[in-house]
C-alpha cells in the first residue's frame, strides 16, 4: 500500500516537522512493515510554471515531427515575453495549457534546462511530459492542464510534485491497512492525536425505489448497497488533485468513473465497480455460477466459470467476477451518463479462490480477501455519489433511491482477563492500560477485571484472547518486552538426534562440502527427467492444497531435484567446481491417512491429540544427499587438478556412516537416476540405506548438468534404525589415543575381475582381528601379469595394541589371518605366490 504523506496528513494533524521517514518509524514501531519512504520531487527544482501556447511551427526535413512553439509563462520569466521552445509532441495545440520549465530548473534525475540551439532553432525551456517529471511512465506526449489553470503559476504546487510517500507492506493480518483510512487510524494512535474519519459521513437510509438488486447467496455477499448517478457529464475528467493522489498510490488514472471508485477504494478500503445503467438488463443477482458459464472480463479474457464463483448476474447472464472484476458488457464507456455504484461486502475465502483460479488478482481481491469492513460499504457509496456529483457535471445528480440488501451477522464478543497481557507479555499493565488501548483500535470494552470485549467491524482478525493481548503489547511497544532467556534446566541440551544430525553436517563440510537448503516442492517434470517409470513410489507424493508453483506441487520424497537445481543455478553463475549437500526431511504419503484433528490453542494438547494428529501426517523419514560437479582436487602449482568421479559420492556416503558410527558396505546396483554401470548401493547389513554414483547420462542432459555429475543419497533413519537392530550405537565415540607403534603390512591379492573390491576388503578386516587398525586399498592392477580376467588388489593394514608392541610374528600372524579368510570367501591369492 503506498501512502503519500501529504494525502495522509488530510486525516491526522501530523506534526508538521515529522518527515516521511519519522512518520515511517513510529508505524513500524506499532508492527506495520513500511519498506520505503520514497521522495517525489526531492531534486526538482524551478522554475516549473504553466504556460499557454500561442503559436506552433511545424519543423519538416527531420525523421520524427518536430515542433516550434511560442509559449505564454506570464512573468516567471522575468520579463512577460513568451519562450520559445522546441517540443516532439504533437498532442497538444494553440491555446492549450502545458507544463512548461524554463531555464535555470532541474527536472528529476538531475537533469539541467538551459537555453540551447536544437533542430536550428533557439529553445528555451522544455514542455514536460509525465514521465519526465515522475508522474509515471507515460511518455507518449507532454501534460494538457485544464484550460482553467492560471498562465504564470506555480507547476510543482498545482501538480503535487514534491511529495513523500511511504511503501507499507500489508500482512494478510492487517487489511485495514490497504486503505489511508487504515493507515491514518494507526498514524493516530501512534501519536496520540485524534482521527477524522472520512466514513463518517451522513448516508441515507435504505428504500424500496433504488436499483433493484437480489442476493442469492447471503453466506458470499453479506451486504451489497447500490446507488445510482444521473446525468453525468461523458467527457468530464479528473481534477489534477484526484488523478495525483490516484498516481502516488500507484495506480493510473483513466476515467472520471473510474477514478472516483479507485479514490473511494484507496481512502477507505471498500471497493467499489461501477456500471453503465443503460447496459444492465433487469435486476442485479449474486449467485454462484451455473456449469459451463462464461464470462469475457473487463482484461478481455473469455472466462470458463467454476461452480463456486461468485457471480454479479443480471437478466442477460453473469456480468462481473464478484470482488475480483467486472465484464465488458456492463463497461463505463466513453457515452457513458448514468451509472450505478456498487458497494457490496464478499466472503473472503471464496473471493480468495476465484482469484487463483483464474490467476486473476486485483486490487479489490487482493482486499476483499484479508477482510473488508462490513460496515464501510454504505460510506463508500456515498462517497463516491457525491464526487461523481461533484465532478461529473451541472447536470450529475444522485437519484434519491438507496439499495441495500444485509444479511447482519451476531458481533464477535470475547471474554477476556484484564491481567491476560501481562501474563502473555511478561510486562505488568494496568487494567485501565488495557481497557484504553483496546478501545483505542476501535473495540467496545464492558467490565474492568473480566472485560468482554466486542472488536470493531474493520478487525475480522481479532477472534481470541491472544489477538487482543498482542494488539495491547504492540500499542505498549514490542521494544518494551524485555529480552529474557529461558532459564534451561541442567541435563536438557541437544537431543542424541540432533547431536547425530550435527556431527554428519560438520563431517560433510569438513570433507569441502556447502550446505544449502532448498524448498521441498517438486514436480512431475524432475521425475520423467529422472527416468522414473509410472510406478516408482518416489512418484507418489503428497500434494499441496495451495502450492506456491502449479509446476511443483508435491512434497519432495527424495532430496535430489533441490539440490541438482542448485548445482545447475551455481554452474550457471560461473562456479564450475562445485560439491553441495543438504539434509533434511522427506514425505512419503500413506496407504491410509485420517483426517487431522484441529488442536486448541488455549492449552497443550494431549498426548491423545498428538497421536490422532501424527498418525495423519506422511512418514517423514530425515536423508542427507551430496552432488558433486567439476574438479574435486583443484589445479595450481603443485600439478593439475582431479576431476570428481562417482568413487567421490560414494566417499562422501561413507563419511555420513562414520558419522553415525559405522562402515557402510557397497555393492553394484542399478538404481535410477544413476549409471547402470556406476552405481552404488550402499548397506549396513543387509538393509539398503541409500545410494552414490554418477548420474545417468540422460539425466544429466535432461537437467542440463555438466557430465558425470555426481550424487549420494544416505537414508538416515533408515541407518540409526539398522544400527539399533545390530546393537550397534547412532553416535561414534573417541577412542583412546595408541601410545604403542604401529605395524604396517602390505598384501597384494589376485582375485577375479567380478570380485567386488568390498567384498575382499571386509574379509580381510574380519580376518585380521582386533589388532587391525584400519585397512586401506591404494593400488588396482590388471594386465598380464596377473593373468587374463583377473585384478590385483592391494592394501595397506595397519596393526596396533593398546597395551604393548606388536612383534613381527603377531602382525605377520594377523596379516595370514586376512589373507587366508580372503582367499576362503573370495578365491583371493597372494600375487607372485
Amino acid at each position: 500500500m503506498r501512502v503519500p504523506l501529504s494525502w495522509l496528513r488530510e486525516y491526522v494533524d501530523l506534526p508538521a516537522v515529522e518527515s516521511g521517514r519519522d512518520v515511517a518509524a513510529e508505524l513500524i514501531g506499532l508492527g506495520l512493515e513500511v519498506e520505503t519512504v520514497e521522495r517525489l520531487g526531492a531534486d526538482l527544482k524551478g522554475p516549473l510554471v504553466v504556460g499557454q501556447v500561442l503559436e506552433i511551427e511545424e519543423l519538416t526535413g527531420f525523421k520524427k515531427p518536430i515542433r516550434f512553439c511560442l509559449v505564454d509563462v506570464g512573468d516567471a520569466n522575468g520579463t512577460g515575453e513568451p519562450q520559445k521552445i522546441v517540443c516532439g509532441a504533437t498532442n497538444f495545440d494553440v491555446d492549450d495549457k502545458v507544463v512548461v520549465i524554463l531555464p535555470g530548473g532541474v527536472l528529476p534525475g538531475g537533469f539541467h534546462i538551459g537555453a540551447r540551439k536544437t533542430y536550428g532553432r533557439d529553445s528555451q525551456g522544455m514542455i514536460c511530459s509525465a514521465r519526465e517529471l515522475g508522474m509515471g511512465d507515460d511518455h507518449d506526449g507532454i501534460i494538457v492542464l485544464p484550460i482553467e489553470c492560471e498562465v504564470g503559476s506555480d507547476a510543482i504546487e498545482l501538480l503535487g510534485l514534491v511529495d513523500e510517500v511511504l511503501d507499507i507492506a500489508v500482512t494478510p493480518d492487517r487489511g485495514y491497512c490497504l486503505s489511508l483510512r487504515g493507515v491514518a487510524r494507526e498514524a493516530a494512535i501512534g501519536y496520540g492525536i485524534p482521527l477524522r474519519d472520512p466514513a463518517l459521513l451522513d448516508v441515507p437510509t435504505a428504500n424500496s425505489y433504488g436499483y433493484p438488486v437480489a442476493v442469492e447467496d447471503p453466506e458470499g455477499c453479506r451486504r451489497f448497497v447500490a446507488r445510482t448517478v444521473v446525468g453525468v457529464d461523458p467527457e468530464a475528467k479528473s481534477p489534477l488533485w484526484l488523478q495525483r493522489r490516484v498516481q502516488k498510490a500507484g495506480m493510473r488514472p483513466i476515467s472520471l468513473a473510474v477514478d472516483v471508485t479507485n479514490y473511494v477504494m484507496l481512502e477507505l478500503g471498500q471497493p467499489l465497480h461501477a456500471y453503465d445503467r443503460n447496459a444492465l438488463q433487469g435486476t442485479i443477482t449474486v449467485r454462484r455460477a451455473h456449469e459451463g458459464e462464461k464470462l469475457t472480463t473487463l482484461d478481455g479474457a473469455n472466462r470458463v466459470l467454476d461452480p463456486e464463483d461468485l457471480l454479479i448476474t443480471d437478466d442477460s447472464g453473469p456480468i462481473g467476477l464478484a470482488g475480483v472484476m467486472g465484464g465488458a458488457t456492463t463497461e463505463i464507456g466513453p457515452e457513458t451518463r448514468d451509472i450505478v455504484i456498487e458497494a457490496a461486502n464478499f466472503d473472503p475465502v471464496a473471493i480468495a479462490r476465484t482469484a487463483r483460479r483464474h490467476k486473476l488478482g486485483s486490487e479489490a481481491s487482493r482486499r476483499f480477501e484479508r477482510g473488508v469492513d462490513p460496515e464501510a460499504a454504505r460510506a463508500a457509496a456515498q462517497r463516491a455519489v457525491d464526487l461523481l456529483v461533484l465532478l461529473g457535471g451541472e447536470g450529475a445528480v444522485a437519484e434519491a433511491g438507496v439499495t441495500e440488501v444485509d444479511a447482519p451477522r451476531e458481533p464477535v464478543r470475547i471474554a477476556i482477563t484484564a491481567d491476560h497481557p501481562a501474563r502473555v507479555a511478561g510486562v505488568p499493565y494496568s487494567p485501565e492500560t488495557v481497557a484504553q488501548r483496546l478501545q483505542e483500535v476501535g473495540c467496545t470494552v464492558e467490565g474492568i477485571d473480566a472485560l468482554t470485549v466486542t472488536p470493531p467491524t474493520w478487525r475480522p482478525d481479532l477472534t481470541d484472547p491472544n489477538d487482543l493481548a498482542e494488539e495491547v503489547i504492540r500499542l505498549e511497544g514490542y521494544d518494551n518486552v524485555p529480552s529474557v532467556l529461558p532459564q534451561v534446566p541442567a541435563g536438557r541440551g541437544l537431543t542424541p538426534a540432533q547431536r547425530l544430525r550435527r556431527r554428519i553436517g560438520r563431517a560433510l563440510a569438513g570433507a569441502g562440502y556447502v550446505e544449502v537448503q532448498n524448498y521441498p516442492f517438486v514436480g512431475d517434470a524432475v521425475f520423467d527427467a529422472f527416468g522414473l517409470d509410472a510406478s516408482d513410489p518416489r512418484r507418489a507424493t503428497v500434494k499441496l492444497v495451495n502450492p506456491i508453483s502449479d509446476e511443483e506441487p508435491g512434497l519432495r520424497t527424495t532430496l535430489l531435484p533441490g539440490l541438482l537445481a542448485t548445482l545447475r543455478r551455481n554452474i550457471g553463475r560461473g562456479n564450475t567446481d562445485v560439491a553441495l549437500f543438504e539434509a533434511g526431511l522427506v514425505f512419503l504419503p500413506k496407504t491410509e491417512r485420517p483426517v487431522a484433528p484441529r488442536l486448541p490453542v488455549d492449552r497443550r494438547p494431549t498426548e491423545a491429540e498428538l497421536d490422532s494428529l501424527a498418525a495423519a501426517l506422511p512418514d517423514q523419514p530425515y536423508r542427507v544427499a551430496a552432488v558433486l560437479a567439476g574438479d574435486r582436487e583443484p589445479a595450481g602449482w603443485w600439478g593439475g587438478g582431479r576431476a570428481e568421479t562417482w568413487a567421490d559420492a560414494v566417499e562422501a556416503a561413507r563419511t555420513v556412516g562414520r558419522a553415525v558410527g559405522v562402515e557402510l558396505e557397497v555393492r553394484a546396483a542399478q538404481f535410477a537416476p544413476w549409471h547402470p554401470g556406476r552405481c552404488a548401493e550402499l548397506l549396513v547389513g543387509d538393509t539398503v540405506v541409500g545410494h552414490a554414483g554418477e548420474l545417468h547420462p540422460r539425466v544429466v542432459k535432461a537437467l542440463q548438468l555438466p557430465e558425470r555429475t555426481s550424487a549420494m543419497q544416505v537414508d538416515v533413519t533408515r541407518l540409526t534404525a539398522a544400527l539399533d537392530e545390530q546393537g550397534g550405537e547412532k553416535l561414534a565415540t573417541a577412542g583412546r589415543i595408541a601410545s604403542f607403534p604401529v605395524a604396517t603390512q602390505d598384501v597384494a591379492l589376485v582375485v577375479d575381475e567380478s570380485v567386488p573390491a568390498a567384498k575382499v576388503e571386509a574379509a580381510l578386516r574380519e580376518g585380521a582381528g582386533e589388532l587391525l587398525e584400519s585397512l586401506g586399498l591404494f593400488d588396482v592392477f590388471t594386465g598380464e601379469q596377473v593373468g587374463e580376467g583377473k585384478k590385483s588388489l592391494a592394501y595397506a593394514l595397519r596393526f596396533r595394541a593398546d597395551d604393548r608392541t606388536l612383534t613381527v610374528e603377531e602382525a605377520t600372524a594377523a596379516r595370514d589371518a586376512a589373507v587366508a579368510l580372503a582367499a576362503d570367501r573370495t578365491g583371493a591369492t597372494l600375487r607372485g605366490a
